[in-house]
Order: structure tokens, then sequence, then C-alpha cells
């Protein structure tokens, strides 16, 4: 087997170009997939006319001083901005489409907003204008805007409800209040209490001014007590909703490993598949075959050196494209025993998958198309993702997935490269489907020659 392993070393070392390519189309198809399955869409193109003087971004909301511009972050955050300096200016980009939209903050957004919380009538308002040539970026824009609205309500809404419950402390417990500049001090309720009962104490026992002022200080005491209530329904009204996050089926994967993932499993496929499916037709197509399973290894051994020399290169491509992603996204070196071991078991599965090709297909270039033609659909197959689809057809994608190591070798990487769960199942489908495949080549090969 070892000079059988030097002559398939020294076929490819004839052909450097053949071998570049053969390293370099699958790197180029993984780049590809990872970024279009991994990579959101780009920030979106937002032209802002900010007519808010600089000295009215800071608003006093019942004592407290919230800077507007700070809260509005997140939307900034979210949309690649583009300043213009009129309003004319932000309709023309739309209009010439430079921009997706145009975003108008009114000069008396602040002061509105500063008046919402002493009982103003004049809700603040943003003007926006879209461009609606391409109706899938006009939504994508108008979604994210919506969105960033939103969260800036929300948090808007929480500042307001913080106010509201200073205002009821300071009725229930009394106090200073500052308003236009001038203060105040409030009595409150439970001052008001206690002068009223100071104020009963003088009274005459059974007088109609004594009952009078009795039902006055009840009517204080239940207010208090009611008011305490009051803080915790503003709280709710503020937040109703909280969201508690459990994760039922798979675990975390980083966005950057899991990218890393698509991408190595992409390429050993590729390289893997073309390797052992070629070499093992090529023995056949030069008239080889019959010679090295005679006198050099049987054929058993012919299909292990194929699918060995097809994991051995694939292997050592999908390692070194694992170092070389590394300086990009942030993976575990830690784990590189279980980079080893996942990257091996993929590597013999995709080789015994390659040789059935290859005993099937008798040809070089046969194999090849076949190597070629069947890559893809499986990956695709593969990135399937639950919920895309109905459940049926979910179900039979899944059966489809798992008889072949595309899917089992995605899991399994994902499990080496840092995701919760264990990576025992996913090898443990690989060594299976190595074993299947081979015996198919096995009994494939009874009418190689």
């Amino acid at each position: 087997m070892r000079w059988l392993l030097a002559k398939d070393l020294r076929i490819l070392g004839r052909s450097p170009l053949l071998v570049a390519m053969l390293v370099l189309y699958p790197i180029l198809i993984a780049a590809l997939v990872g970024f279009a399955v991994t990579s959101g869409p780009s920030k979106p193109r937002v032209a802002i006319l900010n007519e808010v003087p600089p000295s009215a971004n800071t608003i006093d909301l019942g004592g407290q001083r919230v800077n507007v511009s700070k809260e509005s972050k997140p939307l900034f955050e979210s949309i690649k901005t583009v300043k213009v300096h009129s309003r004319a200016e932000a309709i023309r980009k739309v209009r010439d489409g430079d921009v997706l939209a145009a975003l108008v903050i009114p000069p008396d957004i602040t002061r509105n907003l500063e008046a919402a919380t002493a009982g103003g009538s004049s809700p603040p308002h943003l003007q926006v204008f879209y461009n609606a040539e391409d109706p899938a970026k006009q939504t994508f824009v108008e979604d994210t805007i919506k969105a960033r609205v939103q969260d800036a309500n929300a948090a808007l809404a929480k500042k307001f409800t913080q106010v509201a419950a200073s205002y009821i402390r300071l009725l229930s417990t009394g106090g200073s209040f500052s308003f236009a500049g001038s203060s105040f001090d409030v009595l409150g309720l439970r001052r008001t209490e206690s002068v009223l009962r100071a104020t009963a104490s003088h009274l005459p026992k059974g007088s109609a001014e004594l009952r009078g002022l009795k039902q006055v200080v009840d009517f204080a005491v239940l207010a208090r007590q009611n008011l305490g209530l009051a803080t915790g329904v503003l709280n709710a009204v503020g937040t109703p909703i909280h969201v508690d996050s459990t994760v039922v089926k798979g675990g975390k994967t980083p966005l950057g490993a899991f990218a890393a993932a698509i991408a190595v499993t992409v390429t050993l496929m590729f390289i893997t598949l073309l390797l052992a499916a070629g070499g093992l037709a090529l023995e056949r197509e030069e008239n080889a075959f019959r010679r090295i399973v005679r006198g050099i290894v049987s054929q058993t051994g012919l299909l292990v050196e194929k699918i060995g020399l097809a994991g051995i290169c694939s292997g050592l491509v999908a390692l070194v494209l694992l170092a070389g992603l590394s300086l990009f996204v942030t993976l575990p070196w830690s784990r590189l025993p279980l980079w080893i071991l996942a990257l091996a078991a993929a590597a013999a599965a995709f080789g015994a998958l390659g040789v059935a090709m290859g005993a099937l297909a008798r040809e070089v270039r046969a194999a090849s198309l076949l190597a070629i033609m069947a890559s893809l659909p499986l990956a695709v197959l593969g990135l399937v993702p639950s919920g895309a689809v109905s459940t049926g057809l979910y179900d039979l994608i899944r059966v489809v997935s798992a008889g072949f190591p595309f899917r089992a070798t995605l899991d399994a990487l994902q499990s080496a490269l840092g995701r919760s769960g264990g990576i025992g199942a996913p090898l443990l489908h690989l060594v299976v489907l190595t074993v299947v495949f081979t015996a198919l080549a096995r009994l494939a090969l009874r009418r190689f020659a």
C-alpha cells in the first residue's frame, strides 16, 4: 500500500495547477456559502437632517435631565448615516437614489417631549421619506427605522414612568418640586395626615367639625396607601412583558464559529469527494486496477488507500483553513484535539462516499462530475433550517441528510468549535456512514473491472 500511495502522490505532483484548483475552488465556494448563510443585510444608507439645536438636546423630565441624542443612539448605529443640511437636499438624495430614506428630526421635538410630562397635547413627530424603487430594500429600511424608533419609545416610556413614580412619591410623602425654574414645597399626604390629626385633637369630641375632619384624615390615609400601589402599576405599564429565553434544541454557537464550520465542511466535502472518486476511477481508466488488486493490495486495501489519501489531503487543507479563519474570527484553540478528531471522522466519511461514487462511475470525468453534482445538493439540504419549510418536508430533508456526511460533519465541527452539546453523536454518525459507504464501494468493485 505504501508504493500505491507514493504513486498517487506522484500523479498529483505532476499536475500542480489541477491541485491548486482542487484546493482553491472549494475554499471559494465555501467562503461564498458561509458569507451568504451567516451575513445579515448591510446597513441602509439614510440621510439625516437634525434640526434640533445642540442646546436643546437635553430636556427636563420631572426634575431628571435626559439627553435625547444619547437615547437615539441605537437608531444611528443601525443605519449608515448621510448628513444633509436641508429638507430639500434630503428629499433630493432620496429621489436620486443616493440613499434609501431620509429622516428629518424637527427642531421642536425635544420641546414637545418635555411638554408631554406637563400634560402637553402636541406629541413629537419624526418625518421619514422613502425610496420605493426597490420594494425589498424599502421594506428593510422601513422595518429598521420602525424597530429602532420603538426602542427609543420604550426607553422614553421608562423615563416617563420614573417621572410619574416620582410625582406619586411627592404626593405621598411631600417634598420640594421644581418647575419652570421655580421651586415649590409640596405638603404631601403623610404630612397632611399629621397636620389634620393635630388639628382634630383640639376639637370637641362629637362635634360636626371633628367628624368631618376625621373623614378627611381617613381619605388621606387611604389615598397614601393606594398611591404606594400605583408605583408598581406604572412599572408594569413601562415594561409589561419580560422575555425569558431558553434553548430547547441545539447549542449556542458564535456566529463566527458557525461560518467557519460551514466553510470548512464545504471545503472538506469538495476536496475529499473529488480526490477519492477521481483517484479510484483513474485506476480503471489507466487499466491498472486488475494488476493492483492481484499483486499489490486487496480490493478493500485499495479502497482504504484512496480514502486515506483523500482524507489526509483534505484534512490538512481544512486544518490550515481553520487556522487562517482564526485570524478573523475567535476560535477556541484549546479544543484543537477535538478539531482534529472531527476532521478525521468527516474526511473518512466523505472519502468513503467518494470511492463509492468512483466505483459506480468507473471513469474519471464521470466520477468528478458526479462528485460535483452531488456536493451542492448535499450542502443545500444540510443547511436548510427548521421552520423554513413545512414540517413534513423538513422531516424528509432530515432523513435524506442523515444518509450523507454533510450535516453530521457540520454538527461535529460546531461542537468541536465550542457549541454546547456533545460531539459523540455526530462522530458516531460519521463512523457509521464510513462503514456503509465503504461496503457499498466494495460491492460496486465487483463490476469495476
